[in-house]
């Protein structure tokens, strides 16, 4: 009997050390959250700090997530300033050395790949303009593809051990990329474009070659004023096109949008769930494509 206790124990005690030796990995957003777990598989766990269905760029730093980073490993991070009201303060609060920027511990996803950038001058005045670059990029699959290459890398070199698993579990990722880009972009060739709250979807109509026809926000982070609503009406009166904004944007602008020029309206996320797969992420693009797809057999 003590001996079968003693089994137990030291399987409980092995199946702790374990658990205690995965990489311990915060993300920013569920989509970073997501990536993090397709390239570390079991040697991961990890946090995400922001809800999937808040903006990114407005949360503040909170205790609970300087006691996640306090322990963290590896912060996976957008950058490109997308969390710099909140993240910054949030990890001198943690007082972990191991993920200050600079160090191994700390990642930025902007860092590798290219950015999108506007000609807009980089003055925080005319609203959330980030001179980086537009640092939503975690709605174009093929960049996140790229960042899932670079994260693996990052990983073996904190997980020597795990370093080929990281870069297998990355190279798959970009595979199943690989394989809808062709389909998802064949399905919205002729869609006459879309017209965007916010310019965090420009990343998707960019890499699916479908027209960005505006924003609905004169400057990014900016509310519209009632005569830049007009301004766009006259624009595109007669033009055909869809309305889009993320599900946390404002809806009554969209709404006047589409009842002014007659075109569809839609609202969907642009995170996925915290605990979101691989596949979650890939139905969210989907849900994108699906509406462009049928502004192309309207137009036919």
């Amino acid at each position: 009997m003590k001996a079968m206790l003693m089994i137990g124990l030291m399987a409980w005690l092995a199946g702790a050390t374990h658990a205690e030796a995965r990489m311990r990995v915060v993300a920013t957003v569920s989509n970073m959250g997501m990536l993090a777990r397709e390239v570390g598989g079991n040697a991961v766990r990890v946090n995400v700090l922001s809800p999937p269905n808040r903006d990114a760029h407005y949360l503040e730093a909170r205790p609970s997530m300087m006691a996640r980073l306090r322990r963290a490993d590896l912060v996976v991070s957008v950058g490109a300033e997308l969390e710099v009201g909140w993240l910054p303060a949030a990890i001198q609060g943690a007082n972990n050395r191991r993920v200050q920027p600079g160090q191994p511990g700390y990642f930025e996803a902007a860092r590798k790949v290219e950015l999108l950038r506007d000609d807009k001058p980089a003055d925080r005045a005319l609203g959330d303009v980030h001179p980086q670059g537009n640092p939503h990029l975690y709605l174009d699959p093929e960049r996140m593809a790229q960042v899932a290459l670079a994260l693996a890398t990052r990983m073996g070199e904190l997980d020597a051990d795990n370093a080929d698993m990281f870069r297998r579990n990355a190279e798959a990722f970009a595979a199943q990329v690989a394989e809808r880009m062709p389909a998802w972009r064949k399905r919205v060739r002729g869609a006459p474009g879309a017209l965007a709250y916010h310019s965090d979807m420009d990343y998707l109509l960019n890499t699916l070659g479908v027209p960005v026809l505006g924003h609905i926000e004169p400057l990014p982070g900016i509310p519209p004023t009632a005569a830049h609503l007009r301004a766009l009406v006259k624009k595109h009166a007669g033009g055909r096109g869809v309305i889009w904004s993320v599900n946390f944007h404002p809806a009554q602008a969209g709404e006047f949008m589409a009842r002014e020029l007659g075109w569809p309206a839609h609202r969907l996320p642009s995170q996925i769930a915290i605990a979101g797969d691989a596949q979650a992420y890939f139905n969210m693009i989907e849900a994108w494509v699906a509406t462009l797809e049928s502004s192309v057999a309207d137009t036919k």
